[in-house]
């Protein structure tokens, strides 16, 4: 788990910008929805391709809060990453073919095969929890994945954000979730990037331009109230 939070310049500067540092004082449990974002072993194994090694710090404390959120009825999404590979093409060439070498494209391919995709093994998954199947960074791009219906379906308005990295498919998904008019908040805690300073840029763009950014504790606290 990382152990930076927001900069005091930029609190400052959000305070002086709009009164306040958090956007949303009371959060609802009845439209509310966590979303936990790439926790499956392409990120979260020990010399996965694309491992995160920070991830697995981060298990507890999403445990903790899927723990606590669900006797309230906010419902946990869980959203994984897969990419269809057809006759040597993916159904995303432009990053398999240009943002990636050779050899990591190869073991990436293979490790987001669908139908292979869980999530990782550490996390306790509920009976009633959704998984929600992404091929792009941001779950709410459109043609990326069901996640908008099904959290239109369920009258959510709030979206808490966990998972991995936090800088790039989280922060996507919470830009996305802002720009369709979702409350949006990244829980810090429950957010893991490859460096402490990637996930610390990601955190302060958020707060300043997209959505909130709280500890689960807090979160806990904002839906209790």
């Amino acid at each position: 788990m990382h152990s930076v939070t927001v900069r005091q310049e930029i609190v400052d500067r959000v305070m002086k910008r709009r009164g306040r540092y958090h956007i949303f004082d009371r959060l609802d449990p009845a439209t509310t929805a966590l979303v936990v974002i790439d926790m499956q072993g392409t990120f979260c194994e020990p010399g996965g391709p694309a491992e995160v090694e920070a991830s697995r710090g981060i298990v507890a404390p999403i445990n903790a809060l899927t723990e606590a959120l669900r006797p309230m009825g906010v419902p946990v999404i869980w959203v994984l990453h897969a990419n269809v590979q057809v006759g040597g093409a993916s159904d995303w060439e432009l990053f398999y073919n240009h943002i990636v070498a050779d050899h990591v494209r190869e073991r990436t391919l293979e490790s987001m095969r669908p139908g292979r995709q869980e999530v990782w093994r550490d996390l306790v998954v509920g009976p009633d929890d959704l998984t929600v199947i992404k091929n792009r960074y941001s779950a709410l791009v459109p043609g990326a994945s069901s996640l908008e219906r099904i959290l239109r379906n369920l009258g959510v308005d709030t979206i808490l954000i966990a998972g991995t990295k936090t800088n790039v498919c989280c922060e996507s998904t919470a830009r996305d979730a802002m720009m369709l008019d979702f409350r949006t908040v990244m829980v810090e805690d429950c957010c893991a990037a490859l460096s402490d300073d990637e996930h610390r840029a990601a955190l302060e763009t958020i707060i300043q331009q997209f959505g909130d950014v709280m500890p689960s504790g807090e979160v806990l606290e904002r839906l209790r109230t």
